[in-house]
């Protein structure tokens, strides 16, 4: 005796073992005993062979039509082997009765599952909506198989293009466009992205990387709603100094001044001013959720998106000719010996006599012209040459900060690798498109300028985390417990050393137009300069408020990415300048160890790293001519191999220097993630981001 029976949606046949109230052993054709329940038996016959049952009743139901069959069906609930007989004869056979319930078992949207072996056809109205269904699913189909085939002959259908960047980086899995691009990746035998490109899909590299960047945080684009900014209190008093910024030609957003007074008195006091928006923003308003979605100005090559309006930027910013409102640290120092005689915050009104830019000012501020009275530089400003003295001082106060700052490190900075500074010439204040011509300039890192700058911000920033600290009110800090390998900058609410910078805390407060964490500092400030003893009762965030941990959690997550998207921009760049002036060969350096992808290698004069082969075993330092493969605007990778070396392999003195955080910013997973890690480990930087 055999059985057909229901098995997880599949019909079995087998034959019977035993039999039991409630079950059955069945053998089926494989020689696989199975226990069946009774009621999932639907036929027992002796005749055919269970397979070959099975292989004519499938036969069968393929030439079952549905339509015909449907009409057949009663009203009421009934059997497969009575509509069998009504459909085929009335002495319908065992292998037409196993066919037909095939074929209603396999039309659920013609007939519904009653029970065992049981029907009841579906209504009319849901039977024609069904249909129409399923006509459109195969239209669809069809259209997917259309542009699966057109994609993998290598030509990109329309609605694919249009639909690209966001099946690239936000699909929508059941849309037809994603699932064409699946099937024919899988028929060609190609990766998504490649079949794409060979597909003529992408036509702007830039835009491939702009419209990622764009999709994973700023889904929504880069405009800002209509908004009206509060206008600056007035009523502050207004600071007796004659301020002056020092920023980059394309900074618009001016948060930090400095001013000198009391030369020769034997008393100097250097006056930091912050632009304080904290004033007029206030915590909750609309001005400040928009700061909080964003955190950060956004900056790249030739472009950046603001954290706030410019129009709202321009009301606070520290414009020359305006004495617009600042949160103000003053500190005096002993003329001679640069010994801190006091320390006071003031909210006030500072009068701002210039905007300085450094990159039109570098070739005349050297450390010989600050050094140096007697030494004259053709077309100096005269606004700079107001400021000489209080230059040459502010110069050799920022080298007595750094060198106190690396007693306490245990180890002086050594930064020797330059910085690098990007122009693209074509795009205005609009979004690149990637075909501009791009100009890399090199600046020595801590310049004259820079030192000043970075050294007061540092002042400035560690000044005010130990007030926050002295009055308990809460703040965002920036820590680093040691210089060991793998100890990295944190951020928390609790004011610990920094040693890194080689500071007992370090507060970010001194870019509050630019960096979110800046604008929260910048608001407990204010309630510790008014309030003092009492500042913890006044200010917006309380100690242990989960709202702050909440703001450096996201706060670390966009920052991250946005560095990471300038640093990916840059490096886009750096690969275009290489194309734009036909470089095949770079002078190099090796850094690290790549494992089996070669040798990690610094360029000398371009801020590249790659990885080339033939450089195995050689030194950390080694130098070496490389040969430049082909570059890959989409994945940012190019490739070398060693031409030769360039240095004694016997002499360590011609050897390239090594910086002490190329151990973190040259541990790179590949092409696209090289980032230059931009925190206070490099403090010339960590208040400067180019503009």
């Amino acid at each position: 005796m055999h059985a057909l029976f229901e098995d997880a949606g599949k019909f079995l046949a087998g034959r019977i073992l035993s039999e039991a109230d409630a079950s059955s052993q069945i053998e089926l054709g494989t020689g696989k005993r199975v226990k069946v329940k009774a009621a999932a038996i639907l036929l027992k016959f002796d005749k055919p062979e269970p397979a070959a049952l099975v292989a004519e009743a499938e036969s069968i139901a393929a030439t079952v039509e549905l339509d015909l069959a449907w009409e057949f069906a009663p009203e009421e609930e009934f059997g497969f082997a009575d509509i069998a007989r009504d459909y085929f004869s009335e002495n319908a056979p065992l292998a037409q009765q196993a066919g037909m319930l095939f074929a209603l078992y396999g039309a659920p949207h013609y007939f519904r599952r009653a029970g065992k072996g049981r029907f009841k056809k579906a209504p009319a109205e849901i039977l024609q909506q069904a249909l129409a269904a399923i006509e459109k699913k195969k239209q669809i189909q069809a259209q997917i198989d259309t542009w699966a085939q057109e994609l993998a002959g290598g030509n990109c259908p329309q609605p694919i293009r249009e639909q690209l960047y966001k099946i690239l980086f936000r699909p929508d899995k059941n849309a037809p466009e994603y699932k064409a691009v699946v099937e024919a990746s899988r028929s060609a035998q190609k990766a998504p992205l490649d079949l794409l490109q060979a597909a003529g899909a992408i036509d702007s590299a830039y835009q491939f990387h702009w419209q990622r960047f764009l999709f994973d945080n700023f889904p929504k684009g880069t405009g800002f709603p209509a908004i009206t900014a509060p206008q600056p209190p007035q009523d502050l008093p207004l600071a007796e100094v004659q301020a002056y910024s020092i920023d980059d030609s394309m900074t618009t957003e001016i948060d930090d001044a400095l001013s000198v007074q009391g030369l020769g008195s034997g008393k100097v006091t250097l006056g930091i001013h912050i632009a304080a928006p904290g004033l007029a923003i206030q915590p909750g308003s609309d001005l400040d959720k928009l700061g909080r979605n964003r955190l950060s100005t956004v900056y790249m090559p030739g472009y950046k998106i603001t954290m706030l309006p410019d129009e709202v930027v321009q009301i606070y910013t520290l414009d020359e000719g305006r004495a617009n409102p600042a949160v103000s640290l003053y500190v005096t120092y002993d003329e001679a010996s640069f010994e801190v005689l006091a320390k006071e915050t003031k909210l006030e009104r500072v009068p701002v006599v210039t905007n300085f830019r450094h990159d039109k000012l570098d070739h005349i501020v050297t450390e010989e012209w600050l050094s140096d009275s007697s030494i004259q530089v053709e077309n100096t400003p005269q606004s700079l040459l107001d400021v000489r003295e209080q230059l040459c001082f502010l110069h050799k106060l920022a080298k007595h900060l750094k060198a106190q700052r690396e007693v306490v490190r245990g180890k002086p900075e050594n930064f020797s690798r330059p910085d690098y500074s990007f122009r693209l010439e074509g795009n205005g204040d609009e979004v690149p498109n990637g075909s501009e011509k791009v100009s890399i300039t090199v600046r020595k890192r801590g310049a004259a300028l820079d030192l000043i700058v970075a050294e007061a911000a540092i002042v400035a920033n560690s000044s005010w985390g130990q007030l926050l600290a002295d009055c308990g009110v809460p703040g965002i800090y920036r820590s680093q417990a040691s210089l060991a390998p793998g100890v990295k900058v944190r951020m928390s609410t609790k004011a610990l050393p920094h040693a890194g910078i080689g500071v007992k805390s370090y507060s970010w407060a001194t870019s509050p137009l630019r960096r979110y964490v800046d604008l929260v500092n910048q608001w407990q400030i204010i309630a510790c300069a008014r309030h003092g003893a009492t500042a913890a009762l006044a200010a917006p965030f309380k100690p242990k408020d989960a709202e702050l941990f909440g703001i450096i959690s996201s706060f670390d997550g966009a920052y991250s990415a946005y560095n990471g998207y300038q640093a990916g921009m840059e490096r886009f760049w750096t690969l275009k300048y290489l194309e734009q002036n036909a470089i095949t060969e770079l002078d190099c350096a090796v850094i690290k160890d790549n494992g089996p992808g070669g040798m990690l290698v610094r360029a000398d004069t371009l801020p590249l790293v790659i990885s080339v082969l033939g450089a195995q075993a050689l030194p950390r330092g080694a130098r070496l001519r490389v040969k430049l493969g082909e570059i890959d605007e989409i994945t940012l990778d190019i490739h070398g191999t060693v031409l030769e070396r360039l240095d004694d392999p016997d002499d360590a003195s011609d050897d390239a220097p090594v910086d002490e955080v190329s151990d973190e910013d040259d541990n790179v997973a590949g092409p696209i993630a090289i980032a230059v890690d931009m925190n206070d480990s490099e403090g010339a930087s960590a208040d400067n981001p180019a503009p």
